[in-house]
């Protein structure tokens, strides 16, 4: 990672111990979309600590919480899913993980999984997915964990798109609130546990 951003001020002394980033499209035409299950992920985790999510200068929603004692941020970039590699690197700056990248988690949506499926990942490829693309570019590197919420596929290859943005069916919704839990699960599994272990146990 460039030294230049590590160089910058506005950022903390110790690094986050944990830095949980759920991706999707800001918006309340968004909210409950497929695309946006990441960012369900985050808000789900910032209900349960009791923390609301507030407006960060990283353009992000931000919310800081202590999991026994340790630090955990949580965060919903508020760029559009393409730039959201643009909210993750000033992210990665405030809060001084540029050297620690280990300690961030990425939740987003996955069209090669079947809905409700959960898999845990650590760097390899992109399938495509635009938010991790524009977050490789920014970061420089892809080596990073990742939680990938399966949504399914189109029944039309070609419409991705419009399929992501939509909400889904009551079966599906079912399908999804439950990946949405134990994709939370699974992300503070990873202040205790390698990503080796958290996938085994959760994938």
């Amino acid at each position: 990672m460039p030294s230049r951003w590590r160089s910058r001020k506005n950022h903390t002394d110790t690094p986050a111990d944990l830095v949980v980033v759920g991706l999707g499209n800001p918006g309340e035409k968004f909210v409950g979309s497929r695309h946006n299950v990441g960012a369900e992920v985050v808000e789900l985790l910032a209900s349960r600590h009791g923390q609301p999510l507030r407006k960060s200068r990283e353009a992000s929603l931000v919310a800081e919480v202590r999991v026994e004692g340790r630090m955990v941020v949580l965060a919903v970039p508020q760029t559009f899913m393409n730039k959201s590699g643009e909210a993750v690197r000033a992210l990665v700056r405030r809060w001084s993980i540029a050297d620690h990248l280990d300690r961030l988690v990425i939740a987003h949506d996955e069209l090669d999984l079947p809905p409700g499926r959960i898999k845990v990942k650590h760097g390899g490829g992109l399938a495509g997915h635009y938010g991790l693309s524009s977050i490789k570019s920014h970061l420089h590197t892809a080596d990073f964990a990742r939680i990938r919420i399966g949504v399914g596929k189109p029944p039309n290859p070609q419409a991705g798109a419009d399929y992501v943005l939509k909400r889904p069916g009551r079966s599906d919704r079912d399908l999804l609130d439950d990946a949405v839990e134990r994709a939370a699960e699974a992300a503070l599994a990873l202040l205790d546990h390698p990503v080796e272990i958290v996938m085994n146990r959760y994938n």
